[in-house]
């Protein structure tokens, strides 16, 4: 499904340069709107830590942001595949590590490039940092200084330095080696080795690897010379320890594969032909970390090896070995004890934390991530995906349990299960949510009509919607008008199929769908001839292809109204059995996690029956999402504060929920504010059954009090909205709001792609099946 690479290089230029430039930005974490405050931060007030910090300097882990802050600093020696391109260059890859370390583990950083490549001096600029930071995550630093560097840094730093070009992939694979190992029955002592690639990454694997307990006359190393062999002059000292007798240095990588039973590829692709591995001992492992090409594709070592057990660096093949399973989470680790460095004792506990949880039952969030029903333990589950919420919470602890046992941890943590909690709460366990139901859409794309492709953000969406592998789209209205607009907006529409509903081309669709849509509907105000010229409106038209399978979801209203945009999608889809009234429902993915509030679109005052309808329709949908939904009923009164007909409608309708679903969760009335805190609940309201409960649906007693609220989140307070979704339709179409943006509306057609393979599920189709009329369509454009 890729699409051009200009179009690839246009979106991302696009994503770094629109708004404020770059990607992170600094954030003031206390109170600073009055004079008071701005005394209390500033002069004077700054004076009195200054001077507690002066007579005690570990008071700047209390007064300052020290304890949380990690510097990410580069020269630009060696930029991802891009080489030497110098520290400017190197910016927006640190600002991406940056970005990485907040949302996987609530660490915060600088990003600093160094216009340095002398090695001794890049150590005394990095040195003279350490009062700023509690670590240093060095990166992107060509071999061999890159060695001496962080050797260095360890010595003369009291914070935690690594380089997770070293380190990282050493970690993440030494975990998978473990457990493939185990699925194989072999023993590490024992199995030989064949490494291809000796710079940074593959160095650090080894001596990991050794760590674990392989001996180094197992090892056959290659690099671009060749095999590393004791005749060789140009080997450091830790090469050295792998060079193989000189009399074998005419070894090839073909000849030193015959019976080994482990091959690690860090080098480049296509270096391995099956026949190699096809000539490899029983069951072998093969770790083929080149990116994007492995050395080896997974298709073609699987095909002559059915022992295999294989992982690479890709995300589209099972055991992707990917670092951010590990940077994040060692450096919180290091941080919440103090550790004075990041020791081989930390690395190995993360590689076991790592290895242990790969064995556990992996939770439904990640399963949906995968679309998959039961992902367990074995062959093509080695180690944990990167969207596992766990990961925080098993590999910290981890870490800081190893500095505080091997002597590092310069603080200790009292109750781990506590520390646990804590971490959990840092992120919010479930705001991977968009990242997780992302995935899931890209595991099964399904054809989805846009029905105002006139529209340069519907354009550019779903445009970013094929590229990413989300969906296929089919474009509604004029294709001159349509290509007219890309073109003026440098929009690629290589590939997608445009659907001019009114065209002589369409007469035998139209005439098709109008059959149809008189039968459902000749009672109910249309004739045959309003049928038949109805069939000319996109909304109707797209509908229809929905309604009869030639489409599996629709996307409306972004330039009508939201009744004239629901209307065609009631005629023809209908609503699902037992549902008497859609609803309107907002996910918001805010700082406490993601918020689901209806209904915010559709239903101006429900009785309390329909109120409770539409809570049964939300936590359905919350449960699609595999969340468990926990609700609180909203009113200004707090469980018959009030006695006025609103109040009562509120209490009503949790009574009518509580009957219909005991196991629910769910309260009410009460204020939205009771519903955020615990405190007041559980010393106000100890029965309520939201008290430590962590609420993530609010259901709201009108359209004006759930339109209001969601607008004023999203708009105010800064939550990232995905809405409106429809609830309670038969198929899935979906109205955008008003002048949604483009970023809203691809949220959108993830959460439409995610409803059709939910609502598909009663009738699975191959995925060549299922897209055969988006294919027909798109083979007529060309």
């Amino acid at each position: 499904m890729a699409k051009h690479n200009d179009l690839r290089k246009e979106q991302a230029l696009e994503y770094h340069a629109n708004g404020r430039p770059g990607k992170i930005e600094v954030v003031p974490t206390k109170e600073s709107k009055t004079q008071r405050d701005l005394s209390l931060a500033y002069s004077p007030g700054v004076a009195e830590p200054c001077k507690e910090i002066a007579k005690n300097t570990e008071d700047v882990y209390k007064y300052t942001a020290k304890g949380n802050l990690v510097a990410v600093i580069s020269n630009g020696t060696a930029v991802l595949g891009l080489g030497d391109i110098g520290p400017e260059a190197s910016k927006p890859v640190m600002e991406g590590k940056g970005v990485l370390f907040k949302i996987f583990a609530d660490i915060d950083v600088f990003d600093i490039e160094i216009n340095e490549k002398d090695p001794e001096k890049f150590v005394q600029i990095v040195k003279a940092l350490e009062p700023t930071f509690g670590g240093i995550n060095l990166e992107d630093i060509k071999a061999p200084e890159c060695f001496y560097i962080e050797q260095e840094l360890k010595k003369q730093m009291k914070i935690p330095v690594m380089h997770d070009d070293q380190h990282g992939t050493a970690i993440i694979s030494g975990a998978a080696l473990l457990n493939a190992l185990e699925l194989q029955k072999k023993k590490i002592d024992k199995v030989k080795f064949v490494i291809n690639g000796a710079g940074a990454a593959a160095m650090a694997c080894v001596e990991l690897y050794a760590g674990l307990g392989a001996k180094y006359e197992n090892f056959t190393m290659f690099d671009i010379a060749g095999v590393l062999h004791k005749g060789r002059t140009d080997l450091n000292e830790v090469k050295s320890k792998y060079a193989v007798d000189e009399k074998k240095k005419n070894i090839t990588l073909e000849t030193a594969l015959k019976d080994a039973d482990v091959f690690v590829g860090l080098s480049v692709g296509n270096v391995i032909t099956p026949e190699m591995v096809k000539s490899m001992a029983r069951n072998p492992i093969v770790f083929a970390m080149a990116n994007p090409d492995p050395e080896i594709t997974y298709e073609a070592a699987t095909a002559v090896r059915k022992d295999i057990i294989m992982a690479t660096g890709r995300t589209d093949y099972p055991n992707q070995v990917n670092n951010v399973l590990g940077f994040p989470y060692i450096f919180r680790g290091a941080l919440d004890v103090r550790a004075t460095q990041i020791n081989e004792a930390m690395k190995l506990a993360a590689v076991k934390a790592l290895a242990g949880l790969a064995k556990k039952p992996v939770p439904d969030i990640v399963n949906m991530a995968y679309n998959q029903s039961h992902m367990s333990f074995g062959p093509e589950y080695i180690i944990p995906k990167p969207v596992d919420p766990r990961l925080l919470a098993t590999v910290a602890p981890a870490v800081a349990k190893a500095a505080e046992e091997s002597g590092v941890a310069q603080k200790r943590i009292e109750n781990w299960d506590a520390y646990v909690l804590e971490l959990n709460k840092r992120l919010g366990l479930d705001n991977q949510l968009i990242r997780v139901i992302g995935n899931k859409a890209r595991k099964d794309p399904k054809r989805l009509v846009f029905a105002e492709a006139d529209n340069q953000k519907i354009l550019k969406a779903a445009s970013i919607a094929y590229d990413e592998g989300i969906a296929y789209p089919i474009l509604l209205g004029n294709p001159d008008r349509i290509k007219k607009i890309a073109e003026k907006h440098d929009i690629d529409l290589t590939d997608l199929p445009i659907i001019d509903p009114r065209s002589d081309e369409m007469e035998e669709k139209r005439e098709e769908y109008a059959e149809l849509f008189f039968k459902k509907r000749q009672r109910k105000g249309f004739n045959k001839y309003e049928s038949l010229k109805i069939m000319k409106d996109r909304n109707h038209f797209g509908c229809m292809m929905v309604e009869m399978g030639d489409a599996d979801a629709m996307l409306s209203g972004l330039t009508k109204n939201y009744a004239e945009a629901i209307r065609p999608a009631l005629q023809i889809i209908g609503t699902e059995e037992d549902v008497k009234k859609i609803a309107g429902m907002y996910l918001l993915l805010t700082k406490k996690g993601p918020l689901f509030l209806a209904d915010t679109t559709v239903n101006f005052n429900p009785t309390a029956q329909e109120l409770a309808d539409i809570t049964m329709m939300v936590a359905k949908e919350v449960r699609n999402f595999n969340l468990v939904p926990r609700i609180a009923m909203l009113s200004y009164s707090n469980f018959g504060s009030s006695d006025s007909p609103e109040a009562r409608l509120v209490a009503e309708a949790t009574r009518i929920l509580k009957k219909t679903d005991p196991t629910l969760i769910v309260d009410g009335e009460m204020q939205g504010s009771l519903a955020f805190n615990k405190e007041i609940l559980r010393d106000n309201y100890p029965f309520s059954e939201l008290v430590n409960e962590e609420v993530n649906v609010l259901i709201f007693p009108n359209l004006t009090a759930g339109n209001v609220t969601y607008n004023l989140l999203k708009e105010v307070g800064g939550a990232d909205a995905i809405g409106p979704i429809l609830l309670g339709m038969k198929k899935p179409v979906h109205v955008l709001q008003l002048g949604s943006t483009v970023r809203s509306i691809v949220n959108m057609v993830t959460v439409s792609v995610v409803d059709a393979q939910l609502k598909c599920k009663s009738n699975v189709r191959d995925v060549a099946e299922q897209t055969h009329w988006w294919r027909r369509l798109k083979k007529k454009k060309k």
